[in-house]
């Protein structure tokens, strides 16, 4: 077996601009009305591992639809995009990365594999095992922030830009139509955008997916708590707030929120902040946007992107659509 091609790594985000981000976002988030924060601090070891407990989690549907999704129509989507790179955005643990470059790989022409991701620590790590199992692939790993750094993701060749894993849902549709104005802006001629969507269904279904019966939801909820008690010297009670998901009809989308159970005042030692809530107060954590097939169509046609082949469609749980310029 040949010697696999060395792994680059690029790091747009280093730790203080992410600590900086931090500390202005649960500044505005603690001390807006309502109160909120961005889901993004979940995801500290604990919180990857919890999330990882979640996917298997009977009740949570998401990833396991939308993997097999990709197992039967990987293939399809290799020939129509005729991509020799793979550019995924959010890339997390590169699982589903692989039922992509196996098809990609299968059609001869991929050469170089682009994950990109918040976390550094997290993403080479995956990156290296990726680059060590797929020897003759390029693998550029991206550290960086997709609300800033897209238009810094490396270009040439004709490229598969893929961002799964339903997390569009957790951008407001504001933030959505920049997103995608952004993903617009990026692609050039021969590439093409892969975007996986939850879709709109049963209501006690979705609930039931983000508030499970082992309570593992509420545990990754109350972990960003934590996260904050560790990185900016809060001194959050987690076990003094209770998890709530509900459906937000007017919205379309889930809510995660945390509930007070008690007055409390809360100090952020790095921030010098003082936040009270009162009881039954509560503090948002994330949305998680369900779409329709149409609803996601006309979102990326008024980006300028064109959807030419969804799956998923018939069965109606979980949609990949695949979009080019043309």
């Amino acid at each position: 077996m040949s010697a696999g091609r060395a792994l680059t790594v690029e790091v747009l985000l280093d730790e203080g601009d992410l600590r900086a981000t931090m500390r202005a976002e649960v500044a505005e988030g603690l001390t807006a009305t309502p109160k909120w924060i961005s889901p993004v601090w979940f995801y500290d070891e604990e919180g990857s591992r919890l999330f990882e407990e979640i996917t298997q989690l009977e009740e949570y549907y998401p990833t396991r639809t939308e993997r097999a999704l990709l197992t039967a129509h990987a293939g399809n989507i290799a020939s129509l995009a005729a991509a020799d790179t793979l550019v995924e955005l959010g890339a997390g643990a590169l699982e589903k990365s692989r039922l992509l470059l196996d098809a990609m790989v299968a059609e001869g022409r991929l050469r170089r594999y682009v994950p990109f991701d918040v976390s550094e620590t997290f993403l080479v790590a995956a990156a290296g095992e990726l680059s060590a199992e797929y020897q003759e692939l390029e693998v550029v790993a991206v550290v960086g922030d997709f609300h800033r750094h897209l238009d810094l993701v490396p270009a040439g060749g004709n490229r598969l830009i893929a961002f799964l894993g339903g997390t569009i849902g957790n951008l407001i549709p504001a933030e959505r139509r920049v997103f995608f104005d952004q993903v617009r802006a990026m692609i050039g001629p021969g590439d093409s955008f892969l975007i996986g969507t939850d879709l709109v269904k049963d209501r006690a279904r979705i609930v039931a997916a983000y508030n499970d019966a082992a309570g593992i939801t509420a545990e990754f909820n109350r972990n960003a708590l934590r996260v904050l008690n560790a990185r900016l010297g809060a001194d959050f009670v987690p076990e003094h707030f209770e998890h709530v998901a509900l459906w937000n009809e007017a919205e379309c989308w889930i809510e995660m929120r945390l509930r007070s159970t008690c007055d409390q005042v809360v100090r952020v030692a790095d921030l010098e902040l003082e936040v009270s809530f009162a009881e039954g107060e509560e503090l948002l954590t994330e949305i998680s946007a369900k779409f329709t097939p149409e609803g996601i169509a006309a979102e990326l046609a008024s980006a300028g992107l064109r959807v030419r082949e969804t799956y998923g469609r018939a069965e109606g749980q979980f949609l990949l659509s695949f979009a080019t310029t043309d």
